[in-house]
């Protein structure tokens, strides 16, 4: 069985005690809360009743709540949305990935492709230069010339 914890606090000037399974510093700290609350509103109009007062207050903090019910509401909303686009961009990496370890097989094979089509054309050239050399005519001067 849960044990129950019993704290005295004080809201606008009067003491109230507290028993709940929530531990001491959590009540005191709700207490304080509403006793924030409490004088901000005392504070802003001395002649209300306590009664008064306490009925603004629990105006105030259901305010508080439901704005950060709705916070949530939209920060949840935003996370799922958030959640989708890194989905998305997780996916967009793989694709990425795929396609670039495809693009570098293609470089790779375009590169030997280039290479085996350089050697090709250097022995094209090799023969074509050794067509030259031997099929170059050797001028020489005529040993016996005539004048007409």
């Amino acid at each position: 069985m849960t044990s129950k914890n019993k704290v005295v606090i004080r809201i606008a000037g009067n003491d109230y005690t507290l028993v709940g399974v929530e531990s001491d510093e959590y009540m005191q700290k709700v207490g304080l809360y509403i006793d924030k609350k409490m004088n901000e509103i005392l504070f802003r109009n001395n002649r209300l009743s306590t009664s008064l007062a306490a009925v603004l207050t629990a105006l105030n903090v259901a305010d508080d709540y439901f704005k950060s019910r709705e916070n949530e509401a939209l920060m949840s909303k935003e996370k799922e949305a958030m959640r989708l686009e890194l989905e998305r961009i997780r996916s967009e990496n793989i694709q990425l990935k795929e396609e670039n370890t495809a693009l570098s097989a293609k470089n790779t094979s375009l590169q030997l492709e280039l290479a085996k089509r350089e050697a090709e054309l250097g022995e094209v050239r090799n023969s074509i230069d050794k067509g030259n050399k031997s099929n170059k005519t050797i001028v020489s001067k005529p040993m016996i010339g005539y004048d007409m």
